[in-house]
């Protein structure tokens, strides 16, 4: 080590030019490192989105997912559990995986088994959708799409084909499908009434639709000196064009699809409404990948927002909502803020002991160096800026200056007795190398342990871990190498008094009779601390019994200390669910939303900005893969609740809302769900910090028990929000078909189901067929179905 220290003092630019590549490379690595508020949580976990339109939610547990689930154990490795959600037309099936598990490999088996499985489900099922989903993968932004002049299919359209695909070039950034509104499809809307009269059936204009309309080439045919290409017109142009479809021929008459139907650019019934302000609005919600930094996704958002708009109809308007980059951005300066306070505390102190400024620059240059390679390290091992890598370094600040303070220390003390500034720079290291070594290896011996730490746990403390070691061994580098070169600089020539080794500088006079009256009153103090040590020392069996004693008293503070996994935080935001009774119809449900803002508003005087409404469930099954907040259908509504003031009191806010909105409407249950992004975090998408299973043969005996486990875990201090997910008592109507009079009349059970899917789901399941729009390029459903008011247009949005 020694050998570092001498080649310093005879090759100081070395060591100069060192630290001026640690202050470029570090600022480097400060901007080109993702800056988030936790490290990226790298459980392995695959979701898989299964769909099939109308399908209920026993059917869709029993016959998709069930099956589904025993295929994945029997094929795919490396699996730790499966969790598994069944909502009515829609199955989510989430993979967990051993850690280290290779996720790229695991979705390659995953995808590969659920082709393979296609043939087990139920007829007329298209493949799931596949994709890596993560704990940090959490939506950092709204954007509001809205109108005055587009109804809201038209809105969603516009947000899923146009918008949304200029947004994905953003790095990081991935992007759901709409919520609000409903897809633009063409709408075929039977008249049962008129298809009784001509002896058809729903499905009877399901097989023509596949038969009229066909996407076949025709190839290419040379006539001449020309090569021509040759089109037909086995799918229409026009929308028009499909009222003049042929469906049946009896007896040389025809019957065409506008004497059963009306054919119009529309929207299927809507089954998820936005409410922004008490108005319908198409909501995009903006996630970061696991990887990517929360400020620069949304920042990239922001930038490419103004280019979008360009590119919309005029009247469209794109409005920013919940922005988490500014609670992430106001967590990391406050950490850096604080962390450089400690750093001038500690220069400060390290002034007064010594007495010195140039001993005191060189101790303090130390601590922004070690930190920069900790950065440093930080960057080029995977890791972002986050809280708990700044927590760490901020942690680290008093401990950075110890090899460097004993350092200056031991060198002054060799130059007070006289020696020369090299001679006294190479003995005062060779002296402290062995102690400052084996207590720089100890407190970094200290966080060993967090790496044995797995689950969610080791992803947030490692890093905290891995920032302090860095820092803490760079610190010893430095003190062997940097301090040394800087001390022969700046203590050259420097006169010291014999008793405490003052600067005599003429313009540091008053430095210097204040520091001298601190070491007077800091040797009194040290004299008095003697002296209780001293009796400490005689009475040491009292003093260890009464020591002991304390000790153990103390831990009684424990009974009145709440235990978390980690603090609650202050953000600014609460985000609440709603559920009207069940089966209540999405209408209504919205209805209810509204009247419950306005109480919100008059409960919370002057304290709410924005409300935002996200009733039912949403129109594409893969959103429900990036969250789970409860919602299991149109009677479910999820409250985003933006308060004016970060800092206000939540958990107050909470309790009063809980306590007063039950009141207000009977019949209707509140709770709440995690509103800052660190709580989505750290819960893992799921609705409540706690989340209990209940597992079984049987459904009903499930169901009796949880509720009876409900009720006693209501009772216990401070349990709030306990219910329960799941709903059995769903309002539904049985068609229980007689088979063998159905069979006289040559009609079979899958001509019944045939019918009812394709008359209240629509064609669009297990035939569909869809339109080029050849202005726009996009390809748009064509579905049949019966609605009861088939011939009212959508309306524009108000």
């Amino acid at each position: 080590m020694n050998a570092i220290v001498l080649i310093a003092l005879r090759r100081p630019l070395t060591f100069v030019v060192m630290s001026i590549l640690i202050i470029l490379f570090g600022a480097m690595a400060v901007l080109k490192t993702p800056t988030d508020i936790f490290p990226d949580i790298r459980i392995p976990v695959v979701a898989v989105v299964w769909n099939y339109t109308g399908l209920a939610p026993q059917d869709m547990s029993g016959r998709v997912v069930y099956y589904y689930e025993r295929a994945l154990t029997a094929t795919v490795a490396n699996i730790e559990h499966i969790e598994s959600q069944s909502l009515y037309g829609a199955g989510i099936v989430k993979i967990f995986f051993q850690p280290g598990t290779d996720i790229d490999a695991a979705q390659s088996q995953v995808t590969a088994i659920s082709q393979t499985v296609l043939k087990q489900m139920p007829a007329g099922i298209t493949p799931p959708a596949v994709l890596v989903y993560s704990a940090s993968s959490v939506p950092v932004l709204d954007l509001q799409v809205s109108s005055s002049n587009m109804t809201s299919a038209q809105l969603w359209d516009m947000a899923a084909n146009l918008i949304r695909p200029q947004l994905v070039a953003v790095p990081g950034v991935s992007i759901p499908n709409p919520y609000g509104g409903t897809p633009l499809n063409v709408e075929i809307d039977l008249d049962q009434s008129k298809l009784l009269a001509q002896g058809l059936t729903a499905a009877d204009v399901g097989a023509a639709l596949s038969r009229q309309n066909v996407v076949l080439p025709a190839g290419d045919q040379k006539i001449g000196g020309l090569d021509f290409t040759v089109q037909t017109n086995s799918t229409p142009i026009e929308v028009p064009t499909f009222n003049s479809m042929p469906i049946k021929t009896v007896n040389g008459a025809t019957v065409y699809l506008r004497d059963v139907a009306y054919v119009h650019r529309g929207a299927p019934p809507q089954i998820n409404a936005v409410l922004v302000k008490g108005k319908q609005s198409v909501l995009l919600q903006i996630f970061k990948s696991g990887d990517a930094s929360t400020l620069s996704v949304v920042a990239g958002i922001k930038k490419a927002l103004p280019g979008v708009i360009r590119t919309l109809p005029a009247g469209v308007k794109i409005t920013p909502l919940n922005d988490a980059s500014g609670f992430v951005r106001d967590s990391v300066l406050e950490v850096v803020q604080e962390m450089m306070t400690a750093a001038l505390l500690t220069g400060m102190i390290v002034l007064l002991f010594l007495g010195s400024w140039r001993s005191t620059l060189i101790v303090a240059t130390s601590i922004p160096l070690a930190i920069l390679c900790s950065i440093l390290v930080l960057h080029y091992t995977g890791q972002t800026i986050n809280v708990m890598t700044l927590g760490g370094l901020a942690l680290a600040v008093g401990i950075l200056v110890d090899d460097a303070t004993v350092m200056i220390e031991n060198i002054d003390s060799h130059l007070e007795s006289g020696a020369e500034l090299e001679e006294g720079i190479i003995t005062a290291a060779n002296q402290i190398v062995v102690p400052t070594l084996v207590a720089t290896l100890c407190i970094c011996i200290v966080w060993l342990p967090l790496f044995q730490l797995s689950g969610m746990s080791g992803y947030l403390f490692q890093p905290l871990a891995e920032a302090i070691i860095a820092a803490m061994l760079a610190s010893f580098v430095l003190s062997r190498t940097l301090v040394p070169t800087m001390a022969a600089w700046l203590l050259r020539g420097q006169v010291k008094s014999h008793a405490h080794g003052h600067e005599h500088d003429a313009n540091a006079g008053f430095f210097t009779r204040f520091q001298r009256r601190f070491e007077r009153g800091f040797s009194q103090f040290r004299d008095r601390y003697r002296q209780v040590l001293t009796v400490a020392v005689v009475n040491r069996k009292r003093f260890v019994m009464a020591f002991i004693a304390f000790a153990v008293a103390s831990m009684g503070l424990l009974t009145f200390l709440g235990r978390d996994f980690f603090p609650g935080i202050k953000s600014g935001e609460i985000d609440m669910h709603m559920r009207a009774p069940i089966g209540t119809r999405l209408e209504d449900a919205s209805k209810i939303a509204v009247l419950v803002n306005g109480e919100i508003r008059k409960l919370l005087p002057g304290q709410v900005t924005d409300l935002v409404d996200n009733c039912g469930l949403p129109a594409a099954p893969i959103n429900l893969a990036y969250t789970s907040d409860g919602t299991i259908g149109p009677q479910d509504c999820d409250i985003t609740i933006s308060l004016k003031n970060e800092h206000s009191p939540v958990d107050d806010y909470r309790l009063e809302l809980r306590r007063e909105l039950p009141k207000l409407f009977p019949g209707t249950a509140f709770s709440f769900l995690p509103g800052d992004i660190t709580a989505k975090i750290l819960n893992f998408g799921l609705p409540a910090p706690i989340d209990v299973q209940i597992s079984g043969r049987e459904q009903g005996a499930n169901m009796a028990y949880a509720q009876r486990l409900v009720a006693r875990i209501r009772k216990i201090p401070g349990a709030a929000d306990v219910n329960i997910q799941q709903a059995f008592n769903e309002p539904t109507i049985k068609v229980d078909a007689d088979r063998s009079l159905a069979s006289g009349m040559n009609l079979s059970e899958a001509n019944i189901a045939n019918n009812a899917l394709a008359t209240l789901s629509g064609s669009g399941q297990t035939a569909p067929t869809y339109w080029l729009d050849t202005t726009t390029g996009v390809s748009h459903l064509v579905k049949a179905e019966s609605r009861c008011s088939s011939h009212v247009p959508s309306r524009p949005l108000a």
